[in-house]
């Protein structure tokens, strides 16, 4: 009999493309991996990898064993999620990666909520950037996963998965308050393109958005920094360095010498929760979507 344990190390070598990738993913050693590969050669009695550069390549045999994988580790996973339904307490571990600012605007209020009617509940936040949430879903790191996407360039999210909108979050741009145009009710698109912008890190999702917000109005982006702290952004700006734009859910109190301007028609990020569908049944992932939910619409009360 094929052994399940044995066969998530060859989906997770499939997915990453190398030993050591799987080792790091599935948190154990390469020797660990090894093991566990050789032991399942052994028992389907036929090579599953061969060397190729600085990976592996998956054989013909285990390209058909990681299929059925998936497919078996779908079924694990509902499995799990049809037993904690049964029992209906929501109780447990739950691992939640969630970006900075919506930690910020949203998780104080949902995790007291979650705290308060569910004590039995566990919640493990990891603060990650959504592509990195994305990861984090795909090699089964996270439980749930609250992200943000610009509207018209979504984040690819991976097969298999379930999402729930929770709000939609408005981005204004935060000027020194000596600018021009920091007096303004409103701005129009084609005013702000060639401003000295203080973006997100380099090839962020909200990097790539700014770049291709910009391009795709003709302009061309005018970056000066790259700056992922979003207090640095605002320290900058207050000393007359350069614009950004700047979100309002999780904004804060905004310092001295800065000042924020709307755009016309609105700069709009969506922010959602997703999971895998096969968990959909757990109560934890309802409980805690749920709870989401709530504390977002407080937020836009």
């Amino acid at each position: 009999m094929l052994s399940v344990d044995r066969l998530r190390v060859l989906h997770t070598i499939a997915t990453y493309g190398s030993l050591s990738a799987a080792a790091e993913a599935l948190h154990v050693t390469n020797s660990a991996v090894s093991q566990q590969l050789t032991k399942l050669e052994r028992e389907v009695g036929q090579p599953l990898v061969e060397r190729n550069g600085r990976g592996v390549r998956l054989t013909d045999a285990a390209e058909l064993l990681v299929e059925h994988t998936a497919k078996i580790l779908s079924l694990v996973h509902r499995a799990e999620a049809d037993l904690e339904a049964h029992r209906d307490d929501v109780t447990g571990h739950l691992r939640l990666s969630a970006t900075p600012t919506a930690v910020r605007g949203l998780l104080p209020h949902a995790l007291s909520s979650l705290r308060e009617a569910h004590p039995g509940l566990q919640v493990e936040l990891h603060e990650e950037e959504p592509h990195e949430s994305v990861t984090s879903m795909a090699r089964g790191d996270a439980d749930l996963a609250m992200v943000i996407d610009w509207v018209g360039s979504p984040l690819a999210l991976p097969s298999g998965m379930s999402r729930a909108p929770l709000m939609e979050d408005v981005g204004d741009i935060a000027l020194p308050a000596d600018h021009p145009l920091a007096h303004r009710e409103l701005l129009e698109p084609e005013e702000i393109l060639d401003l000295p912008w203080i973006s997100w890190s380099r090839g962020s999702i909200c990097d790539d958005w700014l770049h291709g917000m910009i391009r795709a109005r003709g302009g061309e982006p005018h970056v000066i920094h790259n700056v992922e702290e979003h207090q640095t952004k605002l320290a900058l700006i207050a000393a007359g360095i350069g614009a950004a734009v700047m979100p309002r859910l999780g904004r804060g109190p905004l310092p001295d010498g800065v000042r924020v301007v709307p755009v016309q028609p609105a700069l709009v990020r969506q922010v959602y929760v997703f999971w895998r569908t096969d968990a959909s049944r757990r109560p934890a992932i309802r409980a805690a979507v749920r709870a989401l939910r709530e504390a977002a619409t407080a937020y836009g009360d």
